[in-house]
């Protein structure tokens, strides 16, 4: 985006936060990167409508919530990155007979949804105590755990388009698969909230349940240091951790970036790594995996930017 842009922009009286040359190290739990051009911070969804419909029409847009799933090239952004978490976070329930529906916006976290219905004598929203992101993220990529995804729960999306137009989409509208969520019909827009639906059980047992999910992630997963979560996506049939330290791949290292003795699957950063060498960290895994057991391992993580 060029400067005349964003004087246009902050002249429109609008009420989030915009901000330039941002380091996007700041925003993604790698905690690496390089800057972007822009972020913005709506204030509410009409807000973010204005936003959008003032940027030129082939400007590159990238929502992130945590940035819990993201790599940012060092060489940074080009374009406009905007911040959903503490941003879109309306959330609330609606009751119907036999089950209800929670409403939750793009920024609100993950596991927010999971104690929530836990509360409202909910079941089935309990793994989403296991997704470290916001709704958003895991609408975009089908996001789940212990055997659920996110798009077993939806019963309606809310999107919105370039020209900040704010639609309702049904569940049909598009292809699901693992950690994998396609338009039937390209429209160029992106999520920002869902109506989930769950039956109402037993509230006590979801929370105890919900106890036991956290305690198996703390016991299992390097949650002390800075991870973007699971690099791979698992194979059919198998699992990318079992394969990654089948190849003694666990705490190999290149520069400030490790893969972690606690869960093969999660690349750590020691406390200086570049985003070049989680990346490249990232290549020496998957070649190192497929040289030795030839399975091509796909990045379940989005890396984005410029080297």
């Amino acid at each position: 985006m060029d400067m005349a842009t964003h004087e246009q922009i902050e002249n429109v009286g609008l009420r989030g936060k915009l901000k330039r040359d941002e380091p996007m190290g700041k925003h993604v739990s790698w905690r690496a990167g390089g800057i972007a051009d822009c972020i913005y911070a709506p204030a509410d969804l009409d807000d973010l409508g204005v936003f959008i419909g003032r940027l030129p029409e082939h400007e590159p847009i990238l929502f992130i919530g945590l940035g819990s799933n993201l790599l940012v090239r060092d060489g940074g952004l080009r374009g406009t990155v905007v911040i959903t978490h503490r941003a879109l976070a309306r959330f609330f329930l609606e009751e119907s007979s036999g089950y209800a529906e929670i409403y939750a916006e793009a920024g609100v976290a993950s596991p927010k949804v999971a104690r929530f219905a836990a509360v409202h004598n909910l079941e089935g929203a309990e793994f989403f105590a296991g997704i470290p992101g916001t709704v958003g993220g895991a609408l975009a990529m089908n996001a789940g755990c212990y055997g659920s995804e996110t798009w077993d729960a939806v019963a309606r999306v809310r999107t919105i388009d370039r020209a900040g137009r704010l639609q309702i989409r049904e569940p049909r509208e598009y292809a699901v698969g693992y950690r994998s969520v396609l338009p039937v019909q390209a429209r160029g827009e992106f999520f920002v909230a869902s109506w989930f639906r769950f039956p109402r059980g037993d509230g006590t047992a979801a929370r105890q349940k919900i106890k036991d999910l956290l305690a198996a992630r703390i016991a299992t997963q390097p949650l002390g240091e800075a991870n973007a979560g699971s690099v791979f996506r698992n194979p059919p049939g198998d699992f990318a951790a079992r394969l990654i330290e089948a190849c003694g791949l666990k705490g190999r290292r290149i520069g400030g970036a490790e893969v972690s003795t606690v869960h093969a699957n999660f690349i750590v950063n020691k406390g200086q790594a570049t985003a070049r060498d989680i990346e490249e960290l990232i290549l020496l895994v998957r070649d190192t995996v497929r040289g030795e057991t030839g399975v091509m391992l796909e990045l379940e993580v989005q890396i984005v930017g410029e080297a």
